[in-house]
């Protein structure tokens, strides 16, 4: 292909076509002039890139010929005009950030509300006490345990408290104008909301329970004692078929007295071990002194006695010594295992065991719903502005709160399951829930 060069002055051109010939031409693009001598003219130098030609843009572009290495060939520009979005938007952010600072400052601020109080109810106890256990030892174990437990009401406070505050600045109906929708901004609640249900389950299932032992060991030893040292006439299902018998037992001094373990095979009795007083070491072992074992063989019997004995049984003393507080000294895997294995000895009053596991999945699922619910009721402008909606967050927040303590009574009194009891107050909320945010999402 040739390359026409042009150069004008005044109004004729000087053109040179691809055969090296040259042609003035006036405006009218007619030859004014062949018979001149223009291979005589001086040419001023061009560049070399303006003398490509430039396709047309409705023409593919030329191939080049040149080689191109396998990786060069595979190797593709970025589009123009396409720009990746971000995962996050800045108003998720946005939300994120005042969702947790409000919810973890509201956190912080109960905290020393409750620190003031208990110094004033525990003052003569604190006053005895060492001033580094009642810091190490009590509170640095209460404060968390009293926060996870109020964790999820204060979830709903701050939905309430910081959403009522964006909705009287009109923020969300900024965001709801710019093409938001009332489902989409519900995301940076949600994602909120799981953070901190991941958190307080953490806390609930493995952090806390070893926490409570020191604080529980601190208020039993300089509070008031609420620990179980003693028990009388103790029985209790050692394996199946093996039932255990003791007059009474002393936690203290882990003495036992009038011991008995009868086996039975069916209905009838096989063997009966007796022993005067039985001692429980920290290994897990029974020592039996002053024993006896008698063991039946249809008609036939045989008798042997002894001065003393040591045995393993599968019992401990916190199997039939049962305090107030003892189920919120286990982590849920060891919760799990010992009701399991109290209900296989037979053991019936596990309730507060049951409910204490249950209650720590259904605290953090109470987070989400009374997320929803908070998103819900303060998302719109109210004439009264935000304090009508915090009153409604409150007024629901304690009548959650007392709904699950009538609930976990009937589990107690065995009207209902304790996983039933727990869940019950979620199932209504979250109806509510979802009737809430039908409503305001129209």
């Amino acid at each position: 292909m040739g390359i026409t060069r042009r150069f004008k002055k005044g109004s004729d051109s000087l053109l040179q076509n691809s055969d090296k010939q040259w042609q003035l031409m006036g405006e009218s693009t007619q030859a004014v002039r062949s018979d001149y001598d223009f291979t005589q003219l001086e040419i001023p130098k061009i560049k070399a890139q303006n003398l490509q030609e430039q396709p047309e843009l409705n023409e593919a572009p030329a191939q080049d010929s040149t080689p191109v290495s396998a990786p060069a060939q595979k190797k593709k520009l970025p589009e123009e005009g396409k720009v990746k979005k971000p995962w996050i938007k800045q108003f998720d952010l946005y939300i994120i950030k005042k969702f947790l600072g409000t919810f973890f400052f509201a956190i912080l601020l109960l905290l020393a509300i409750v620190v003031m109080f208990d110094i004033n109810e525990k003052l003569d106890a604190m006053l005895t006490a060492p001033l580094k256990e009642t810091v190490f030892k009590y509170f640095l174990n209460f404060l968390p345990y009293f926060g996870n437990q109020f964790a999820p009401l204060f979830v709903f406070i701050s939905v309430i408290f910081f959403t009522s505050k964006l909705a009287d600045h009109s923020e969300i109906i900024a965001m709801l104008s710019s093409g938001i929708s009332f489902k989409r901004l519900m995301v940076p609640y949600l994602v909120s909301a799981t953070i901190i249900a991941a958190l307080t389950l953490v806390l609930a299932l493995y952090v806390i329970p070893p926490a409570n032992v020191k604080r529980i060991e601190y208020t039993n030893r300089w509070v008031k004692n609420k620990r179980v040292d003693y028990g009388d006439n103790i029985q209790l299902q050692v394996r199946p078929g093996v039932m255990a018998y003791l007059s009474r037992y002393d936690n203290t001094t882990k003495r036992g007295y009038r011991f008995t373990m009868e086996e039975f095979k069916g209905n009838k009795l096989v063997s009966r071990i007796t022993a005067q007083d039985v001692r429980y070491d920290s290994l897990g072992r029974w020592q039996l002194n002053e024993y006896g074992i008698r063991n039946f063989n249809s008609l036939k019997e045989t008798y042997t006695k002894g001065r003393r004995l040591d045995t393993t049984l599968n019992i401990e003393p916190r199997d039939f010594l049962i305090a107030k507080n003892d189920q919120e000294m286990l982590t849920s895997p060891q919760l799990s295992n010992y009701i399991n294995k109290q209900k296989a000895r037979g053991v019936a009053n596990l309730q507060q065991f049951e409910l204490e596991y249950e209650k720590r999945y259904a605290m953090t699922a109470a987070a989400f719903i009374l997320t929803v619910i908070g998103l819900s009721l303060s998302s719109r402008k109210v004439r009264g502005g935000m304090g009508i909606n915090i009153g409604i967050g409150l007024t629901l927040s304690f009548s959650y709160i007392l709904f699950m303590t009538v609930t976990q009574t009937f589990a107690i009194s065995g009207y209902t399951s304790p996983r039933l009891a727990m869940w019950i107050p979620n199932i209504v909320y979250t109806i509510i829930a979802i009737f809430l945010y039908r409503r305001a999402s129209q």
